[in-house]
């Protein structure tokens, strides 16, 4: 009988969130060590990834979705969103700008493309009736009330990659991330004038990304050496 042929190390997803641990498993089936630490950018970011990442007991570096829109005035102004509502906690209600309480009505699960399963608490206002800021703060119909849906579980993994990207150790790794991983993209396409694939077919293709990625470590290997970096992982944070 025909041995089943092994899959190929690619995911033909266009969207990165998906791609992040189909990468990881199939590396991790791979190499003899796996990942304490997983650095990434906003792509990857999703309440299955971060479940993932803390089942498998790997400390997490995931820049939220929005940690950069977040940090601007006109985000902050925009009354609807959650995170310019007050919470608290002991009745689990969130305050609008205009003093009304939004609290919890229903619990409903959500299943995203890859199957993963996710809890989240509607949050409903008492009333939006006669309202001044409800032009700005909601869209929904006269009538009916301004809601929100919260995933609990993905509010507290995000906070915890979120300290965890804030902290001295998170700078170096998210600084070493853009230098090591765009860094290489910018070598291929500039340095080397790699602009497109040469072949077609994902095999073909593939074949000729793994040739190019051993030029490139050669390379790499080679400035390591000449520099006497041979063995240091990280580049380390200059102080001015």
């Amino acid at each position: 009988m025909e041995k089943e042929r092994e899959k190929p190390f690619y995911n033909s997803s266009a969207n990165d969130v998906t791609t992040l641990i189909p990468f990881l498993t199939s590396m991790e089936s791979r190499l003899s060590n796996t990942f304490e630490r997983v650095i990434a950018d906003a792509g990857y970011e999703s309440e299955e990834n971060y479940a993932y990442l803390k089942e498998n007991h790997q400390k997490v570096f995931i820049k939220p979705l929005n940690y950069e829109a977040s940090k601007t005035r006109k985000y902050k102004a925009q009354l609807g969103k959650r995170e310019n509502m007050a919470y608290d906690e002991l009745t689990d209600t969130y305050t609008c700008a205009n003093g009304r309480v939004l609290k919890p009505i229903e619990v409903k699960s959500r299943e995203s493309r890859t199957g993963y399963r996710k809890e989240v608490t509607i949050y409903e206002c008492e009333t939006c009736q006669d309202c001044p800021l409800r032009s700005k703060c909601t869209k929904a119909k006269e009538g009916n009330h301004k809601r929100i849906e919260v995933s609990k579980k993905m509010l507290s993994l995000r906070t915890e990659s979120l300290e965890n990207i804030q902290s001295e150790e998170g700078i170096i790794l998210r600084k070493n991330r853009s230098i090591q991983v765009e860094g290489a993209f910018g070598v291929l396409k500039q340095d080397y004038g790699f602009r497109k694939f040469l072949t077609r077919g994902k095999v073909h293709v593939t074949v000729e990304m793994l040739l190019l990625c051993f030029g490139y470590n050669v390379q790499k290997l080679h400035n390591k050496i000449q520099n006497n970096r041979c063995g240091q992982q990280l580049h380390t944070q200059k102080v001015a």
